[in-house]
């Protein structure tokens, strides 16, 4: 059992404590010294860069590029290929890719594990899955020709400093490259980043030593902070953005705040030649490293000295610091206050207590219940401070030490919530898991909880770790479908064996496991060249608006269309024969139509109002010449210009010429009469100086006889063979409304009327002539004497009423049309009324 303060060193007052994490990294033959190492936030993966002028550092993985103008040892064939590798913190290969693009200047990752690579003529590569696929942009504002020079990156960006000192900033989510303000031209000794999110204004902010000074440069300006005893030959920004380390060209090394106000402190290092590199260990602490030797900087000028047998790397993160040589990686950090508070040696804290209590209870000792009558009245917060500290412990001995004091004091408790203690226990399993030197993930208690289980996952997933993360996700009660999605990519990908099999194998997985795209998993195998095994995985995608933008991008036009149809969705139908009419010759795209009923209307009623020449394209290749017919039919009435009408009506006559359809023979007849009245309508336009085109037969006949024409009105009746009933209408409402009274009445001799006489009464009365109206009243013998009695009445003639009531011997009606009658009307009432009673 291992002392838990063996790896202790006090700095000031404050202990510090470096963990072995992994040994035998690297290879022996791997010259650290001739490479530069670029690490993933959270501990993820180490990329590793030839240039040891193009790279800057974060924490993670491991990415790894060979300096050229350096000499180096024989490696053999591997070695010669020219190419950025990719580790975990154990030295495990992730991924190697090859580089052949140019000088690299900046090398970085971001907060989700995106490896950023900005060569020297502004071409930024961000490869997003640790399998070496990519999306690629420029800088832009010069970079090109005045190149790039170096980068320093934050977590969700990076800046870019050019030859001509021009800075450019590039944040990961937030769209364009954007030109910082400029700074002076002279020499840059040094620069550093504080990210947006720990500035004032809340954009990026540089710092930048030229001369003698620091320039705070932001998007609008270049700020001189005026500092002596400059240059500066290294410039570092704490963690949490407050606090900034300075050090000078004498040795010195100044912490001051980050708005230039406060000196914090100074440490002389007397060292003859500049550290390689300065990071911060956390936010309290400054590490200085040079090739085989650390400096840790502490509050108040205190200090603590590493040695090491080779070159030693720097990687920051959140808490602390990372070094790595090719012997081991180690993991440098402030000890937790909960820790120092349990393991302190001579603690009697109630926590340090509780632990020595579950430790006499191992050896039977009734010393562990006086312990726990000691820290009775404490013993809530030494349960809470065990279980913070079994989560910030790297040593598993020791974290089941703590978990089990923690246990013992909450079941000495009455009341306890469990949920921290059950909470810790989860999580410590998963850091146990991830920790592996088989995984590489070496991952801290407060690094976990800022990185979050889901990226932690995606982390694994991007590692091919898909088990484990399957076994974690079924842990945390998270969806697993994400991974087993990129399972399927991968096995589609990668696999040699023929398509049927891999179909076989992936559906076999997954079919029944819920949240399941295989529109992605087919994607991935037709951007693969595997169209048939796309188009297999499509048959098991369940969402029709996910299948057919897929099947439509690999030219499968009628299975996409035969998918949407399927789907019911008239939107989703509409779309695809939208794509397929821009894409395919109309032939083509007529073919696909024949034996889709729902498709063929759904472009029949979008072409009706958008694109008539389809429609009329539709009608012809379907041998529709009915509606072919009716539609330019429709056009003709639209049109002002007589003979463009005739024209289209002649056009529609010749389509039905070889029509089969039965009813053709009327549609023929109907066009040939409206051609005919569109000749007569002409003729009429030029010889009587009136405007007759675009009427109907009736209405032109209508209007010939208000205006006096009644012979040619007559013609176009037997012309046009207009139907008697027709023809007594229209004439009797010409007459009514250019009041020809005495025609009418001419009208009124006549023996029969087609129409019958009761429209004429109604039409003369109603033009006000209850004279003429009255001649037509004893004509409508078909109506009962009420009713032409009222007809009467409303003629003014009341005796003429009394005479219809008195010949069918209606005394009632009598009485009735007595109230309605005028003074000297009643007397008339009254003598018919007493005549037809004298007679009973």
């Amino acid at each position: 059992m291992s002392n838990p303060t063996a790896n202790w060193e006090k700095v000031g007052d404050r202990f510090y404590r470096k963990v072995k994490l992994y040994d035998a990294v690297f290879d022996q033959d791997l010259e650290l010294e001739n490479y530069l190492l670029t690490g993933a936030p959270y501990s993820g993966a180490i990329g590793i860069l030839v240039h040891r002028e193009q790279c800057t550092f974060s924490d993670g993985a491991l990415a790894l590029y060979r300096d050229e103008g350096k000499l180096h040892g024989y490696r053999g064939t591997q070695s010669a290929k020219s190419g950025i590798d990719i580790y975990s913190c154990s030295g495990k290969i992730i991924r190697h890719i090859n580089w052949d693009k140019g000088s690299i200047r900046g090398l970085g990752w971001s907060e989700d594990e995106r490896l950023l690579v900005v060569t020297e003529d502004g071409t930024v590569r961000s490869y997003y899955d640790l399998e070496g696929d990519f999306t690629q942009f420029s800088l832009g504002f010069g970079a090109e020709e005045h190149k790039v020079k170096a980068c320093r990156f934050w977590p969700s960006g990076f800046i870019a400093i050019l030859s001509n000192n021009h800075l450019v900033a590039v944040t990961y989510h937030g769209g364009r490259p954007k030109l910082l303000a400029t700074p002076p031209e002279d020499e840059v000794h040094s620069w550093a980043v504080i990210p947006p999110a720990y500035t004032l204004s809340r954009s990026v902010e540089v710092l930048v030593a030229i001369g003698q000074t620091i320039y705070v440069v932001d998007s609008s300006d270049a700020e001189d902070r005026v500092l002596p005893n400059g240059p500066f030959k290294h410039i570092s920004v704490s963690p949490n953005g407050l606090y900034v380390t300075l050090y000078t060209q004498d040795g010195m090394v100044w912490v001051i705040t980050s708005d230039f106000q406060n000196k914090i402190g100074e440490y002389e290092t007397k060292a003859k030649t500049p550290p390689k590199d300065v990071q911060w260990c956390g936010n309290d602490a400054v590490m200085l490293a040079w090739e085989d030797e650390v400096h840790l900087i502490g509050p108040n000028g205190a200090s603590l000295k590493y040695y090491f047998d080779g070159r030693v790397h720097l990687h920051p993160d959140i808490d602390g610091v990372r070094l790595i040589t090719n012997d081991v990686c180690e993991f440098l950090q402030k000890v937790p206050d909960c820790t120092e508070d349990v393991f302190k040696l001579g603690s009697t804290s109630p926590a340090s207590v509780l632990l020595d209590a579950v430790e006499q209870l191992e050896k039977k000792s009734p010393k562990a219940d006086e312990n726990i009558r000691l820290i009775r009245s404490n013993l809530p917060d030494a349960v809470g401070t065990c279980v913070q500290a079994a989560g910030h412990e790297f040593d598993v001995h020791w974290q089941k030490q703590l978990l089990k004091a923690a246990s013992f004091g909450k079941s000495v408790l009455d009341l306890y919530s469990s949920d921290d203690f059950v909470d810790m226990c989860e999580m410590i399993r998963i850091l146990n898991a991830i920790r592996d030197y088989k995984i590489g993930l070496p991952i801290s208690y407060d690094q976990y909880r800022c990185l979050t289980s889901e990226k932690l996952i995606q982390r694994l997933i991007n590692r091919r770790e898909y088990l484990l993360a399957v076994r974690l996700s079924d842990y945390l009660r998270l969806p697993a479908n994400k991974i087993h999605v990129h399972w399927a990519i991968r096995k589609v990908r990668n696999s040699n064996e023929d398509e049927d099999t891999i179909c076989s194998t992936v559906v076999g997985k997954l079919n029944d496991k819920p949240g399941i795209s295989f529109e992605v998993i087919a994607r991935a195998a037709y951007d693969e060249g595997r169209s048939h095994l796309a188009t297999q995985l499509l048959n098991h995608e369940t969402r029709a608006g996910k299948q057919v933008p897929l099947l439509l991008s690999m030219e499968e036009d009628e299975i996409a269309l035969d998918k949407a149809l399927e789907s019911g969705d008239t939107d989703l139908v509409f779309f695809v024969l939208l794509q397929l009419k821009k894409k395919l010759p109309l032939a083509s795209f007529f073919r696909l139509l024949t034996n889709r009923p729902v498709a063929t209307a759904i472009v029949e009623s979008s072409a009706r109002d958008q694109d008539r020449e389809l429609l009329k394209d539709l009608y012809y290749q379907d041998d529709r010449r009915l509606d072919g017919a009716n539609l330019l039919f429709s056009e003709a009435l639209h049109q002002t210009a007589p003979q463009t009408k005739a024209d289209k009506l002649k056009l529609a006559v010749k389509l039905l010429g070889d029509s089969k359809d039965p009813t053709s023979t009327l549609y023929i007849r109907s066009y040939t009469e409206a051609q005919a009245l569109i000749r007569v309508q002409a003729s009429l336009d030029q010889d009587l100086d009136a405007h007759y085109s675009g009427l109907s037969l009736n209405e032109t006949i209508l209007r010939l006889i208000k205006t006096g024409y009644g012979k040619r009105a007559a013609k176009l009746q037997s012309d046009f063979k207009v139907p008697e009933k027709t023809w007594w209408w229209l004439r009797l409402r010409g007459l009514v409304a250019n009041r020809r009274f005495g025609e009418i009445e001419e009208v009124s001799k006549q023996r029969r009327s087609p129409i019958g006489w009761e429209p004429f009464f109604n039409e003369v009365l109603g033009a006000g002539n209850q004279k003429v109206a009255a001649l037509f009243v004893p004509k409508c013998t078909g109506l009962p004497a009420q009713e032409r009695s009222e007809m009467f009445v409303k003629c003014g003639m009341v005796g003429k009423a009394g005479e219809e009531l008195v010949r069918v011997k209606d005394v009632n009606g009598l009485e009735e049309l007595r109230g309605k009658a005028k003074a000297g009307e009643v007397a008339e009432i009254d003598r018919m009324i007493a005549q037809f009673r004298l007679r009973r």
